[in-house]
């Protein structure tokens, strides 16, 4: 298998919307792909998000994406690129698909200047965490994240 990561573009809308829909069902939000793809295209368009595919260059399948947006830093006067989705079908999944698909949002990062990338995860995703601490991501110690749901 030959894998490609491509920026993702309105061209290509529908197949991250498939990808994402799936995402979303994994974790437990229903499969609508009306309302993601009106998400997505409206992140695309307005370039308030980068995101890119794992395609299977022989058979032209998509395996995966990532989907970043881009914040800053007061603290430390920084841009800052979100890793926020990230995305592997079940069967492609053990393969460097994510690897490949974060060294994408490590390479924008580079691109807009960015200080550094930055990710959350669930605290029971155990493989996740061992990928991104392989991959160099450091666990903050330091601070708790809390949201306000509206």
């Amino acid at each position: 298998m030959n894998i490609e990561i491509i920026e993702t573009t309105i061209e290509e809308l529908d197949v991250l919307t498939e990808l994402f829909d799936q995402y979303m069902v994994f974790y437990k939000k229903p499969s609508d792909i009306n309302k993601y793809r009106s998400y997505l295209k409206e992140r695309l368009q307005n370039k308030e998000a980068n995101a890119y595919l794992a395609i299977d260059d022989n058979t032209n399948n998509p395996l995966g994406f990532v989907l970043n947006y881009h914040s800053f830093s007061s603290v430390s006067l920084g841009r800052i690129v979100v890793l926020n989705d990230l995305f592997v079908m079940p069967e492609y999944r053990k393969k460097g698909i994510a690897e490949r698909l974060i060294n994408s949002a490590f390479d924008l990062a580079k691109q807009v200047g960015a200080i550094r990338v930055d990710l959350g995860t669930g605290k029971d995703n155990y493989t996740a965490q061992r990928l991104y601490e392989k991959i160099g991501f450091v666990k903050d110690e330091d601070f708790y994240s809390y949201s306000y749901i509206i």
